[in-house]
C-alpha cells in the first residue's frame, strides 16, 4: 500500500504542530457575564436595574476581601442610589458589588480592577552542568493580583508535548522567574524553544520564542571570599585571592576568571584575561594607594556568558614605616608611561597644595634639604681639601726660592769688601758712543713676564 502523497504529509506534520502547541494559547482569561472590567485609575459605573420605579431606595454593600485574598470576607455598606459611581480604581477595590431595594436584593456585579499585562521578553540561565534552567523576564510596574505567568519548553523540530511550568512573580526584584527541571543525560547542544504567555481579565500576551542550548546558557554565579592582601617589603604588588561560588562544584567543571582592578582615584580598570587559578598578582599597584579590585567567571571552555562581576574589595600595597615621604603625601606621585604601567615616580613636593600653611612648608622644605645635604657636604669638603693641598704646594715651593735668595744676598755683600780692578781697555769717550745702541743680552737675574718658567722653578 503505498504512503500518503507529499503534500498530505505535510498537512498532517502541520496538524500535529498544531495540535503540540493548542494548549499554549495565550488569550485574557474567561469572564463571566456578571462580571465587570474596570482599568487601574480609570472611573466606573455600577448600575442595579435599567427600569425600574424613581420613588425606590436602592443601597449598595461591597464584599470584602477576606484574608486569603478571595471573597468571603465582611460586606460594607455604600452610597444610596441606582448607580454607584467609584472613581480612580485601585487593585483593592476588586470585588462583589450587591444592590438591594427595601432589604429586597437586585443584582450582584463582580469588579475586577486589572491592566493589561506587559508583553515578556524571557532570558534564560543556568548556574551550572548539573543545575536547572532559570528563565526570567522583568516588569516596569507590579501585575495585578489575577495575573498568571506560564512557560513551555520543547525540542525544536520534534513533534511532542512541551513541558508546562507555572511562573512565579518576586516583587523585590520585580520580576517574573521559571524553573525547569533538566532531565539527566540531556544532550546540552540540542536546541530548545522557550516560549512564554502572561494573562490575566484584561487580556494576554505572548512573548517571543527564544531558541537555546544548555550550553549556551551557562552563566555561574560570582566568585566569593574576594581579598585583597599587602606583599611584605613589596610598594608595589597586591595579592588577590578569591574562591568558587558554591554553586559550581570544580571537581567535574572548571572555571576562568577575569580580574579588574583600579587605584581609588581612577575611573577606569585595568583588566586581567584568562586567569586559571584562584589568586592573582598585581605588580603595578600604585604606591600608598587604596584599589579596587572584582572578580568574574565563565566555564573554562568559554562556553556559555560571564558571570556578574563580584563585590567590591579594597586593599593598599604594602608602606615602609620609616618612609617619610610616603606618609607626608597623600596623593599618588606615580604617571603612566608607554606600555600602560606606572614605574616613574616625581617628588611629592610637586603634589602638595599651594594653599599649606607655612609650618607645613617648612617641614617638606627641611625633608627636601635633608635629603640633598650629604651630597653637598661631599662636595664642599672634597673642593676645601684640595684647595687646601693647593695651597700648601705653593707656599712649601716658594720658601725654597726665598731661602735660596736669602744666601745670593749674603755672598754678594761679602765680596764688596775687595776692589775690582777692570782688566779691558778704557771705555771711549761720549762722543763716540752711537745714540742708538744694539740691546744687550738680559741680564741673569732679570725678571720676565713672559717667562712662565720663572714661577715654577726653583732658581
Amino acid at each position: 500500500m503505498a504512503g500518503p502523497p507529499l503534500p498530505a504529509a505535510l498537512l498532517l506534520l502541520l496538524l500535529l504542530l498544531f495540535a503540540a502547541a493548542a494548549g499554549r494559547s495565550c488569550g485574557p482569561a474567561g469572564l463571566s457575564r456578571d462580571t465587570v472590567l474596570g482599568r487601574l485609575g480609570a472611573n466606573v459605573t455600577l448600575t442595579c436595574w435599567d427600569e425600574g420605579p424613581a420613588n425606590v431606595t436602592v443601597s449598595w454593600q461591597v464584599e470584602e476581601r477576606g484574608g486569603g485574598g478571595g471573597l468571603g470576607g465582611r460586606s460594607r455598606r455604600l452610597a444610596e442610589g441606582n448607580a454607584l459611581l467609584l472613581r480612580h480604581l485601585r487593585y483593592e477595590d476588586s470585588g462583589r458589588y450587591s444592590c438591594s431595594a427595601g432589604g429586597r436584593p437586585l443584582r450582584s456585579l463582580r469588579l475586577l480592577v486589572e491592566e493589561p499585562p506587559e508583553t515578556p521578553r524571557v532570558s534564560c540561565y543556568r548556574r551550572s552542568h548539573d543545575k536547572d534552567v532559570l528563565c526570567e523576564w522583568p516588569q516596569r510596574v507590579k501585575p495585578s493580583p489575577g495575573t498568571r505567568a506560564m512557560l513551555w519548553v520543547k525540542r525544536r523540530f520534534a513533534a511532542e508535548n512541551a513541558t508546562e511550568q507555572r511562573c512565579r512573580y518576586f516583587s523585590k526584584a520585580r520580576k517574573f522567574v521559571c524553573r525547569v527541571k533538566v532531565p539527566p543525560g540531556v544532550d546540552d547542544t540540542k536546541p530548545l524553544v522557550v516560549s512564554t504567555c502572561v494573562s490575566n481579565g484584561a487580556g494576554g500576551s505572548a512573548g517571543e520564542d527564544r531558541i537555546i542550548t544548555l550550553s549556551s546558557i551557562l552563566k555561574p554565579d560570582p566568585p566569593l571570599n574576594v581579598m585583597v592582601e599587602a606583599v611584605e617589603k613589596a610598594p608595589q604588588r597586591l595579592r588577590v585571592n578569591w574562591s568558587y561560588p558554591s554553586s559550581w562544584d570544580p571537581r567535574f567543571y572548571w572555571l576562568h576568571f577575569q580580574v579588574r582592578y583600579r587605584p581609588e582615584p581612577a575611573q577606569t580598570f585595568t583588566e586581567v584575561d584568562q586567569v586559571a587559578t584562584t589568586w592573582l598578582d598585581i605588580r603595578d599597584a600604585w604606591r600608598g594607594t587604596r584599589h579596587v579590585v572584582q572578580v568574574r567567571a565563565q566555564e573554562e571552555f568559554g562556553h556559555g556568558t560571564w558571570s556578574e562581576w563580584s563585590r567590591e574589595a579594597v586593599g593598599t600595597p604594602w608602606t615602609d614605616p620609616g618612609d617619610l615621604t610616603s606618609e607626608m603625601a597623600p596623593f599618588s606621585s606615580q604617571f603612566p608611561v608607554e606600555d600602560g604601567t606606572y614605574w616613574v615616580t616625581l617628588p611629592p613636593e610637586l603634589f602638595m597644595d599651594d594653599a599649606a600653611d607655612d609650618d607645613a612648608g617648612a617641614v617638606v622644605e627641611a625633608s627636601a634639604r635633608s635629603m640633598a645635604s650629604p651630597y653637598a657636604f661631599l662636595v664642599a669638603g672634597g673642593s676645601l681639601l684640595l684647595g687646601i693641598a693647593l695651597f700648601v704646594g705653593i707656599m712649601v715651593r716658594y720658601r725654597q726660592t726665598w731661602q735660596t735668595g736669602g744666601r745670593r744676598g749674603a755672598k754678594l755683600e761679602g765680596e764688596g769688601q775687595h776692589v775690582l780692578v777692570p782688566l779691558g781697555p778704557p771705555s771711549p769717550p761720549l762722543s763716540d758712543t752711537p745714540l742708538l745702541s744694539s740691546p744687550a743680552p738680559p741680564a741673569p737675574g732679570a725678571l720676565h713676564v713672559t717667562n712662565l718658567d720663572y714661577f715654577f722653578s726653583g732658581q
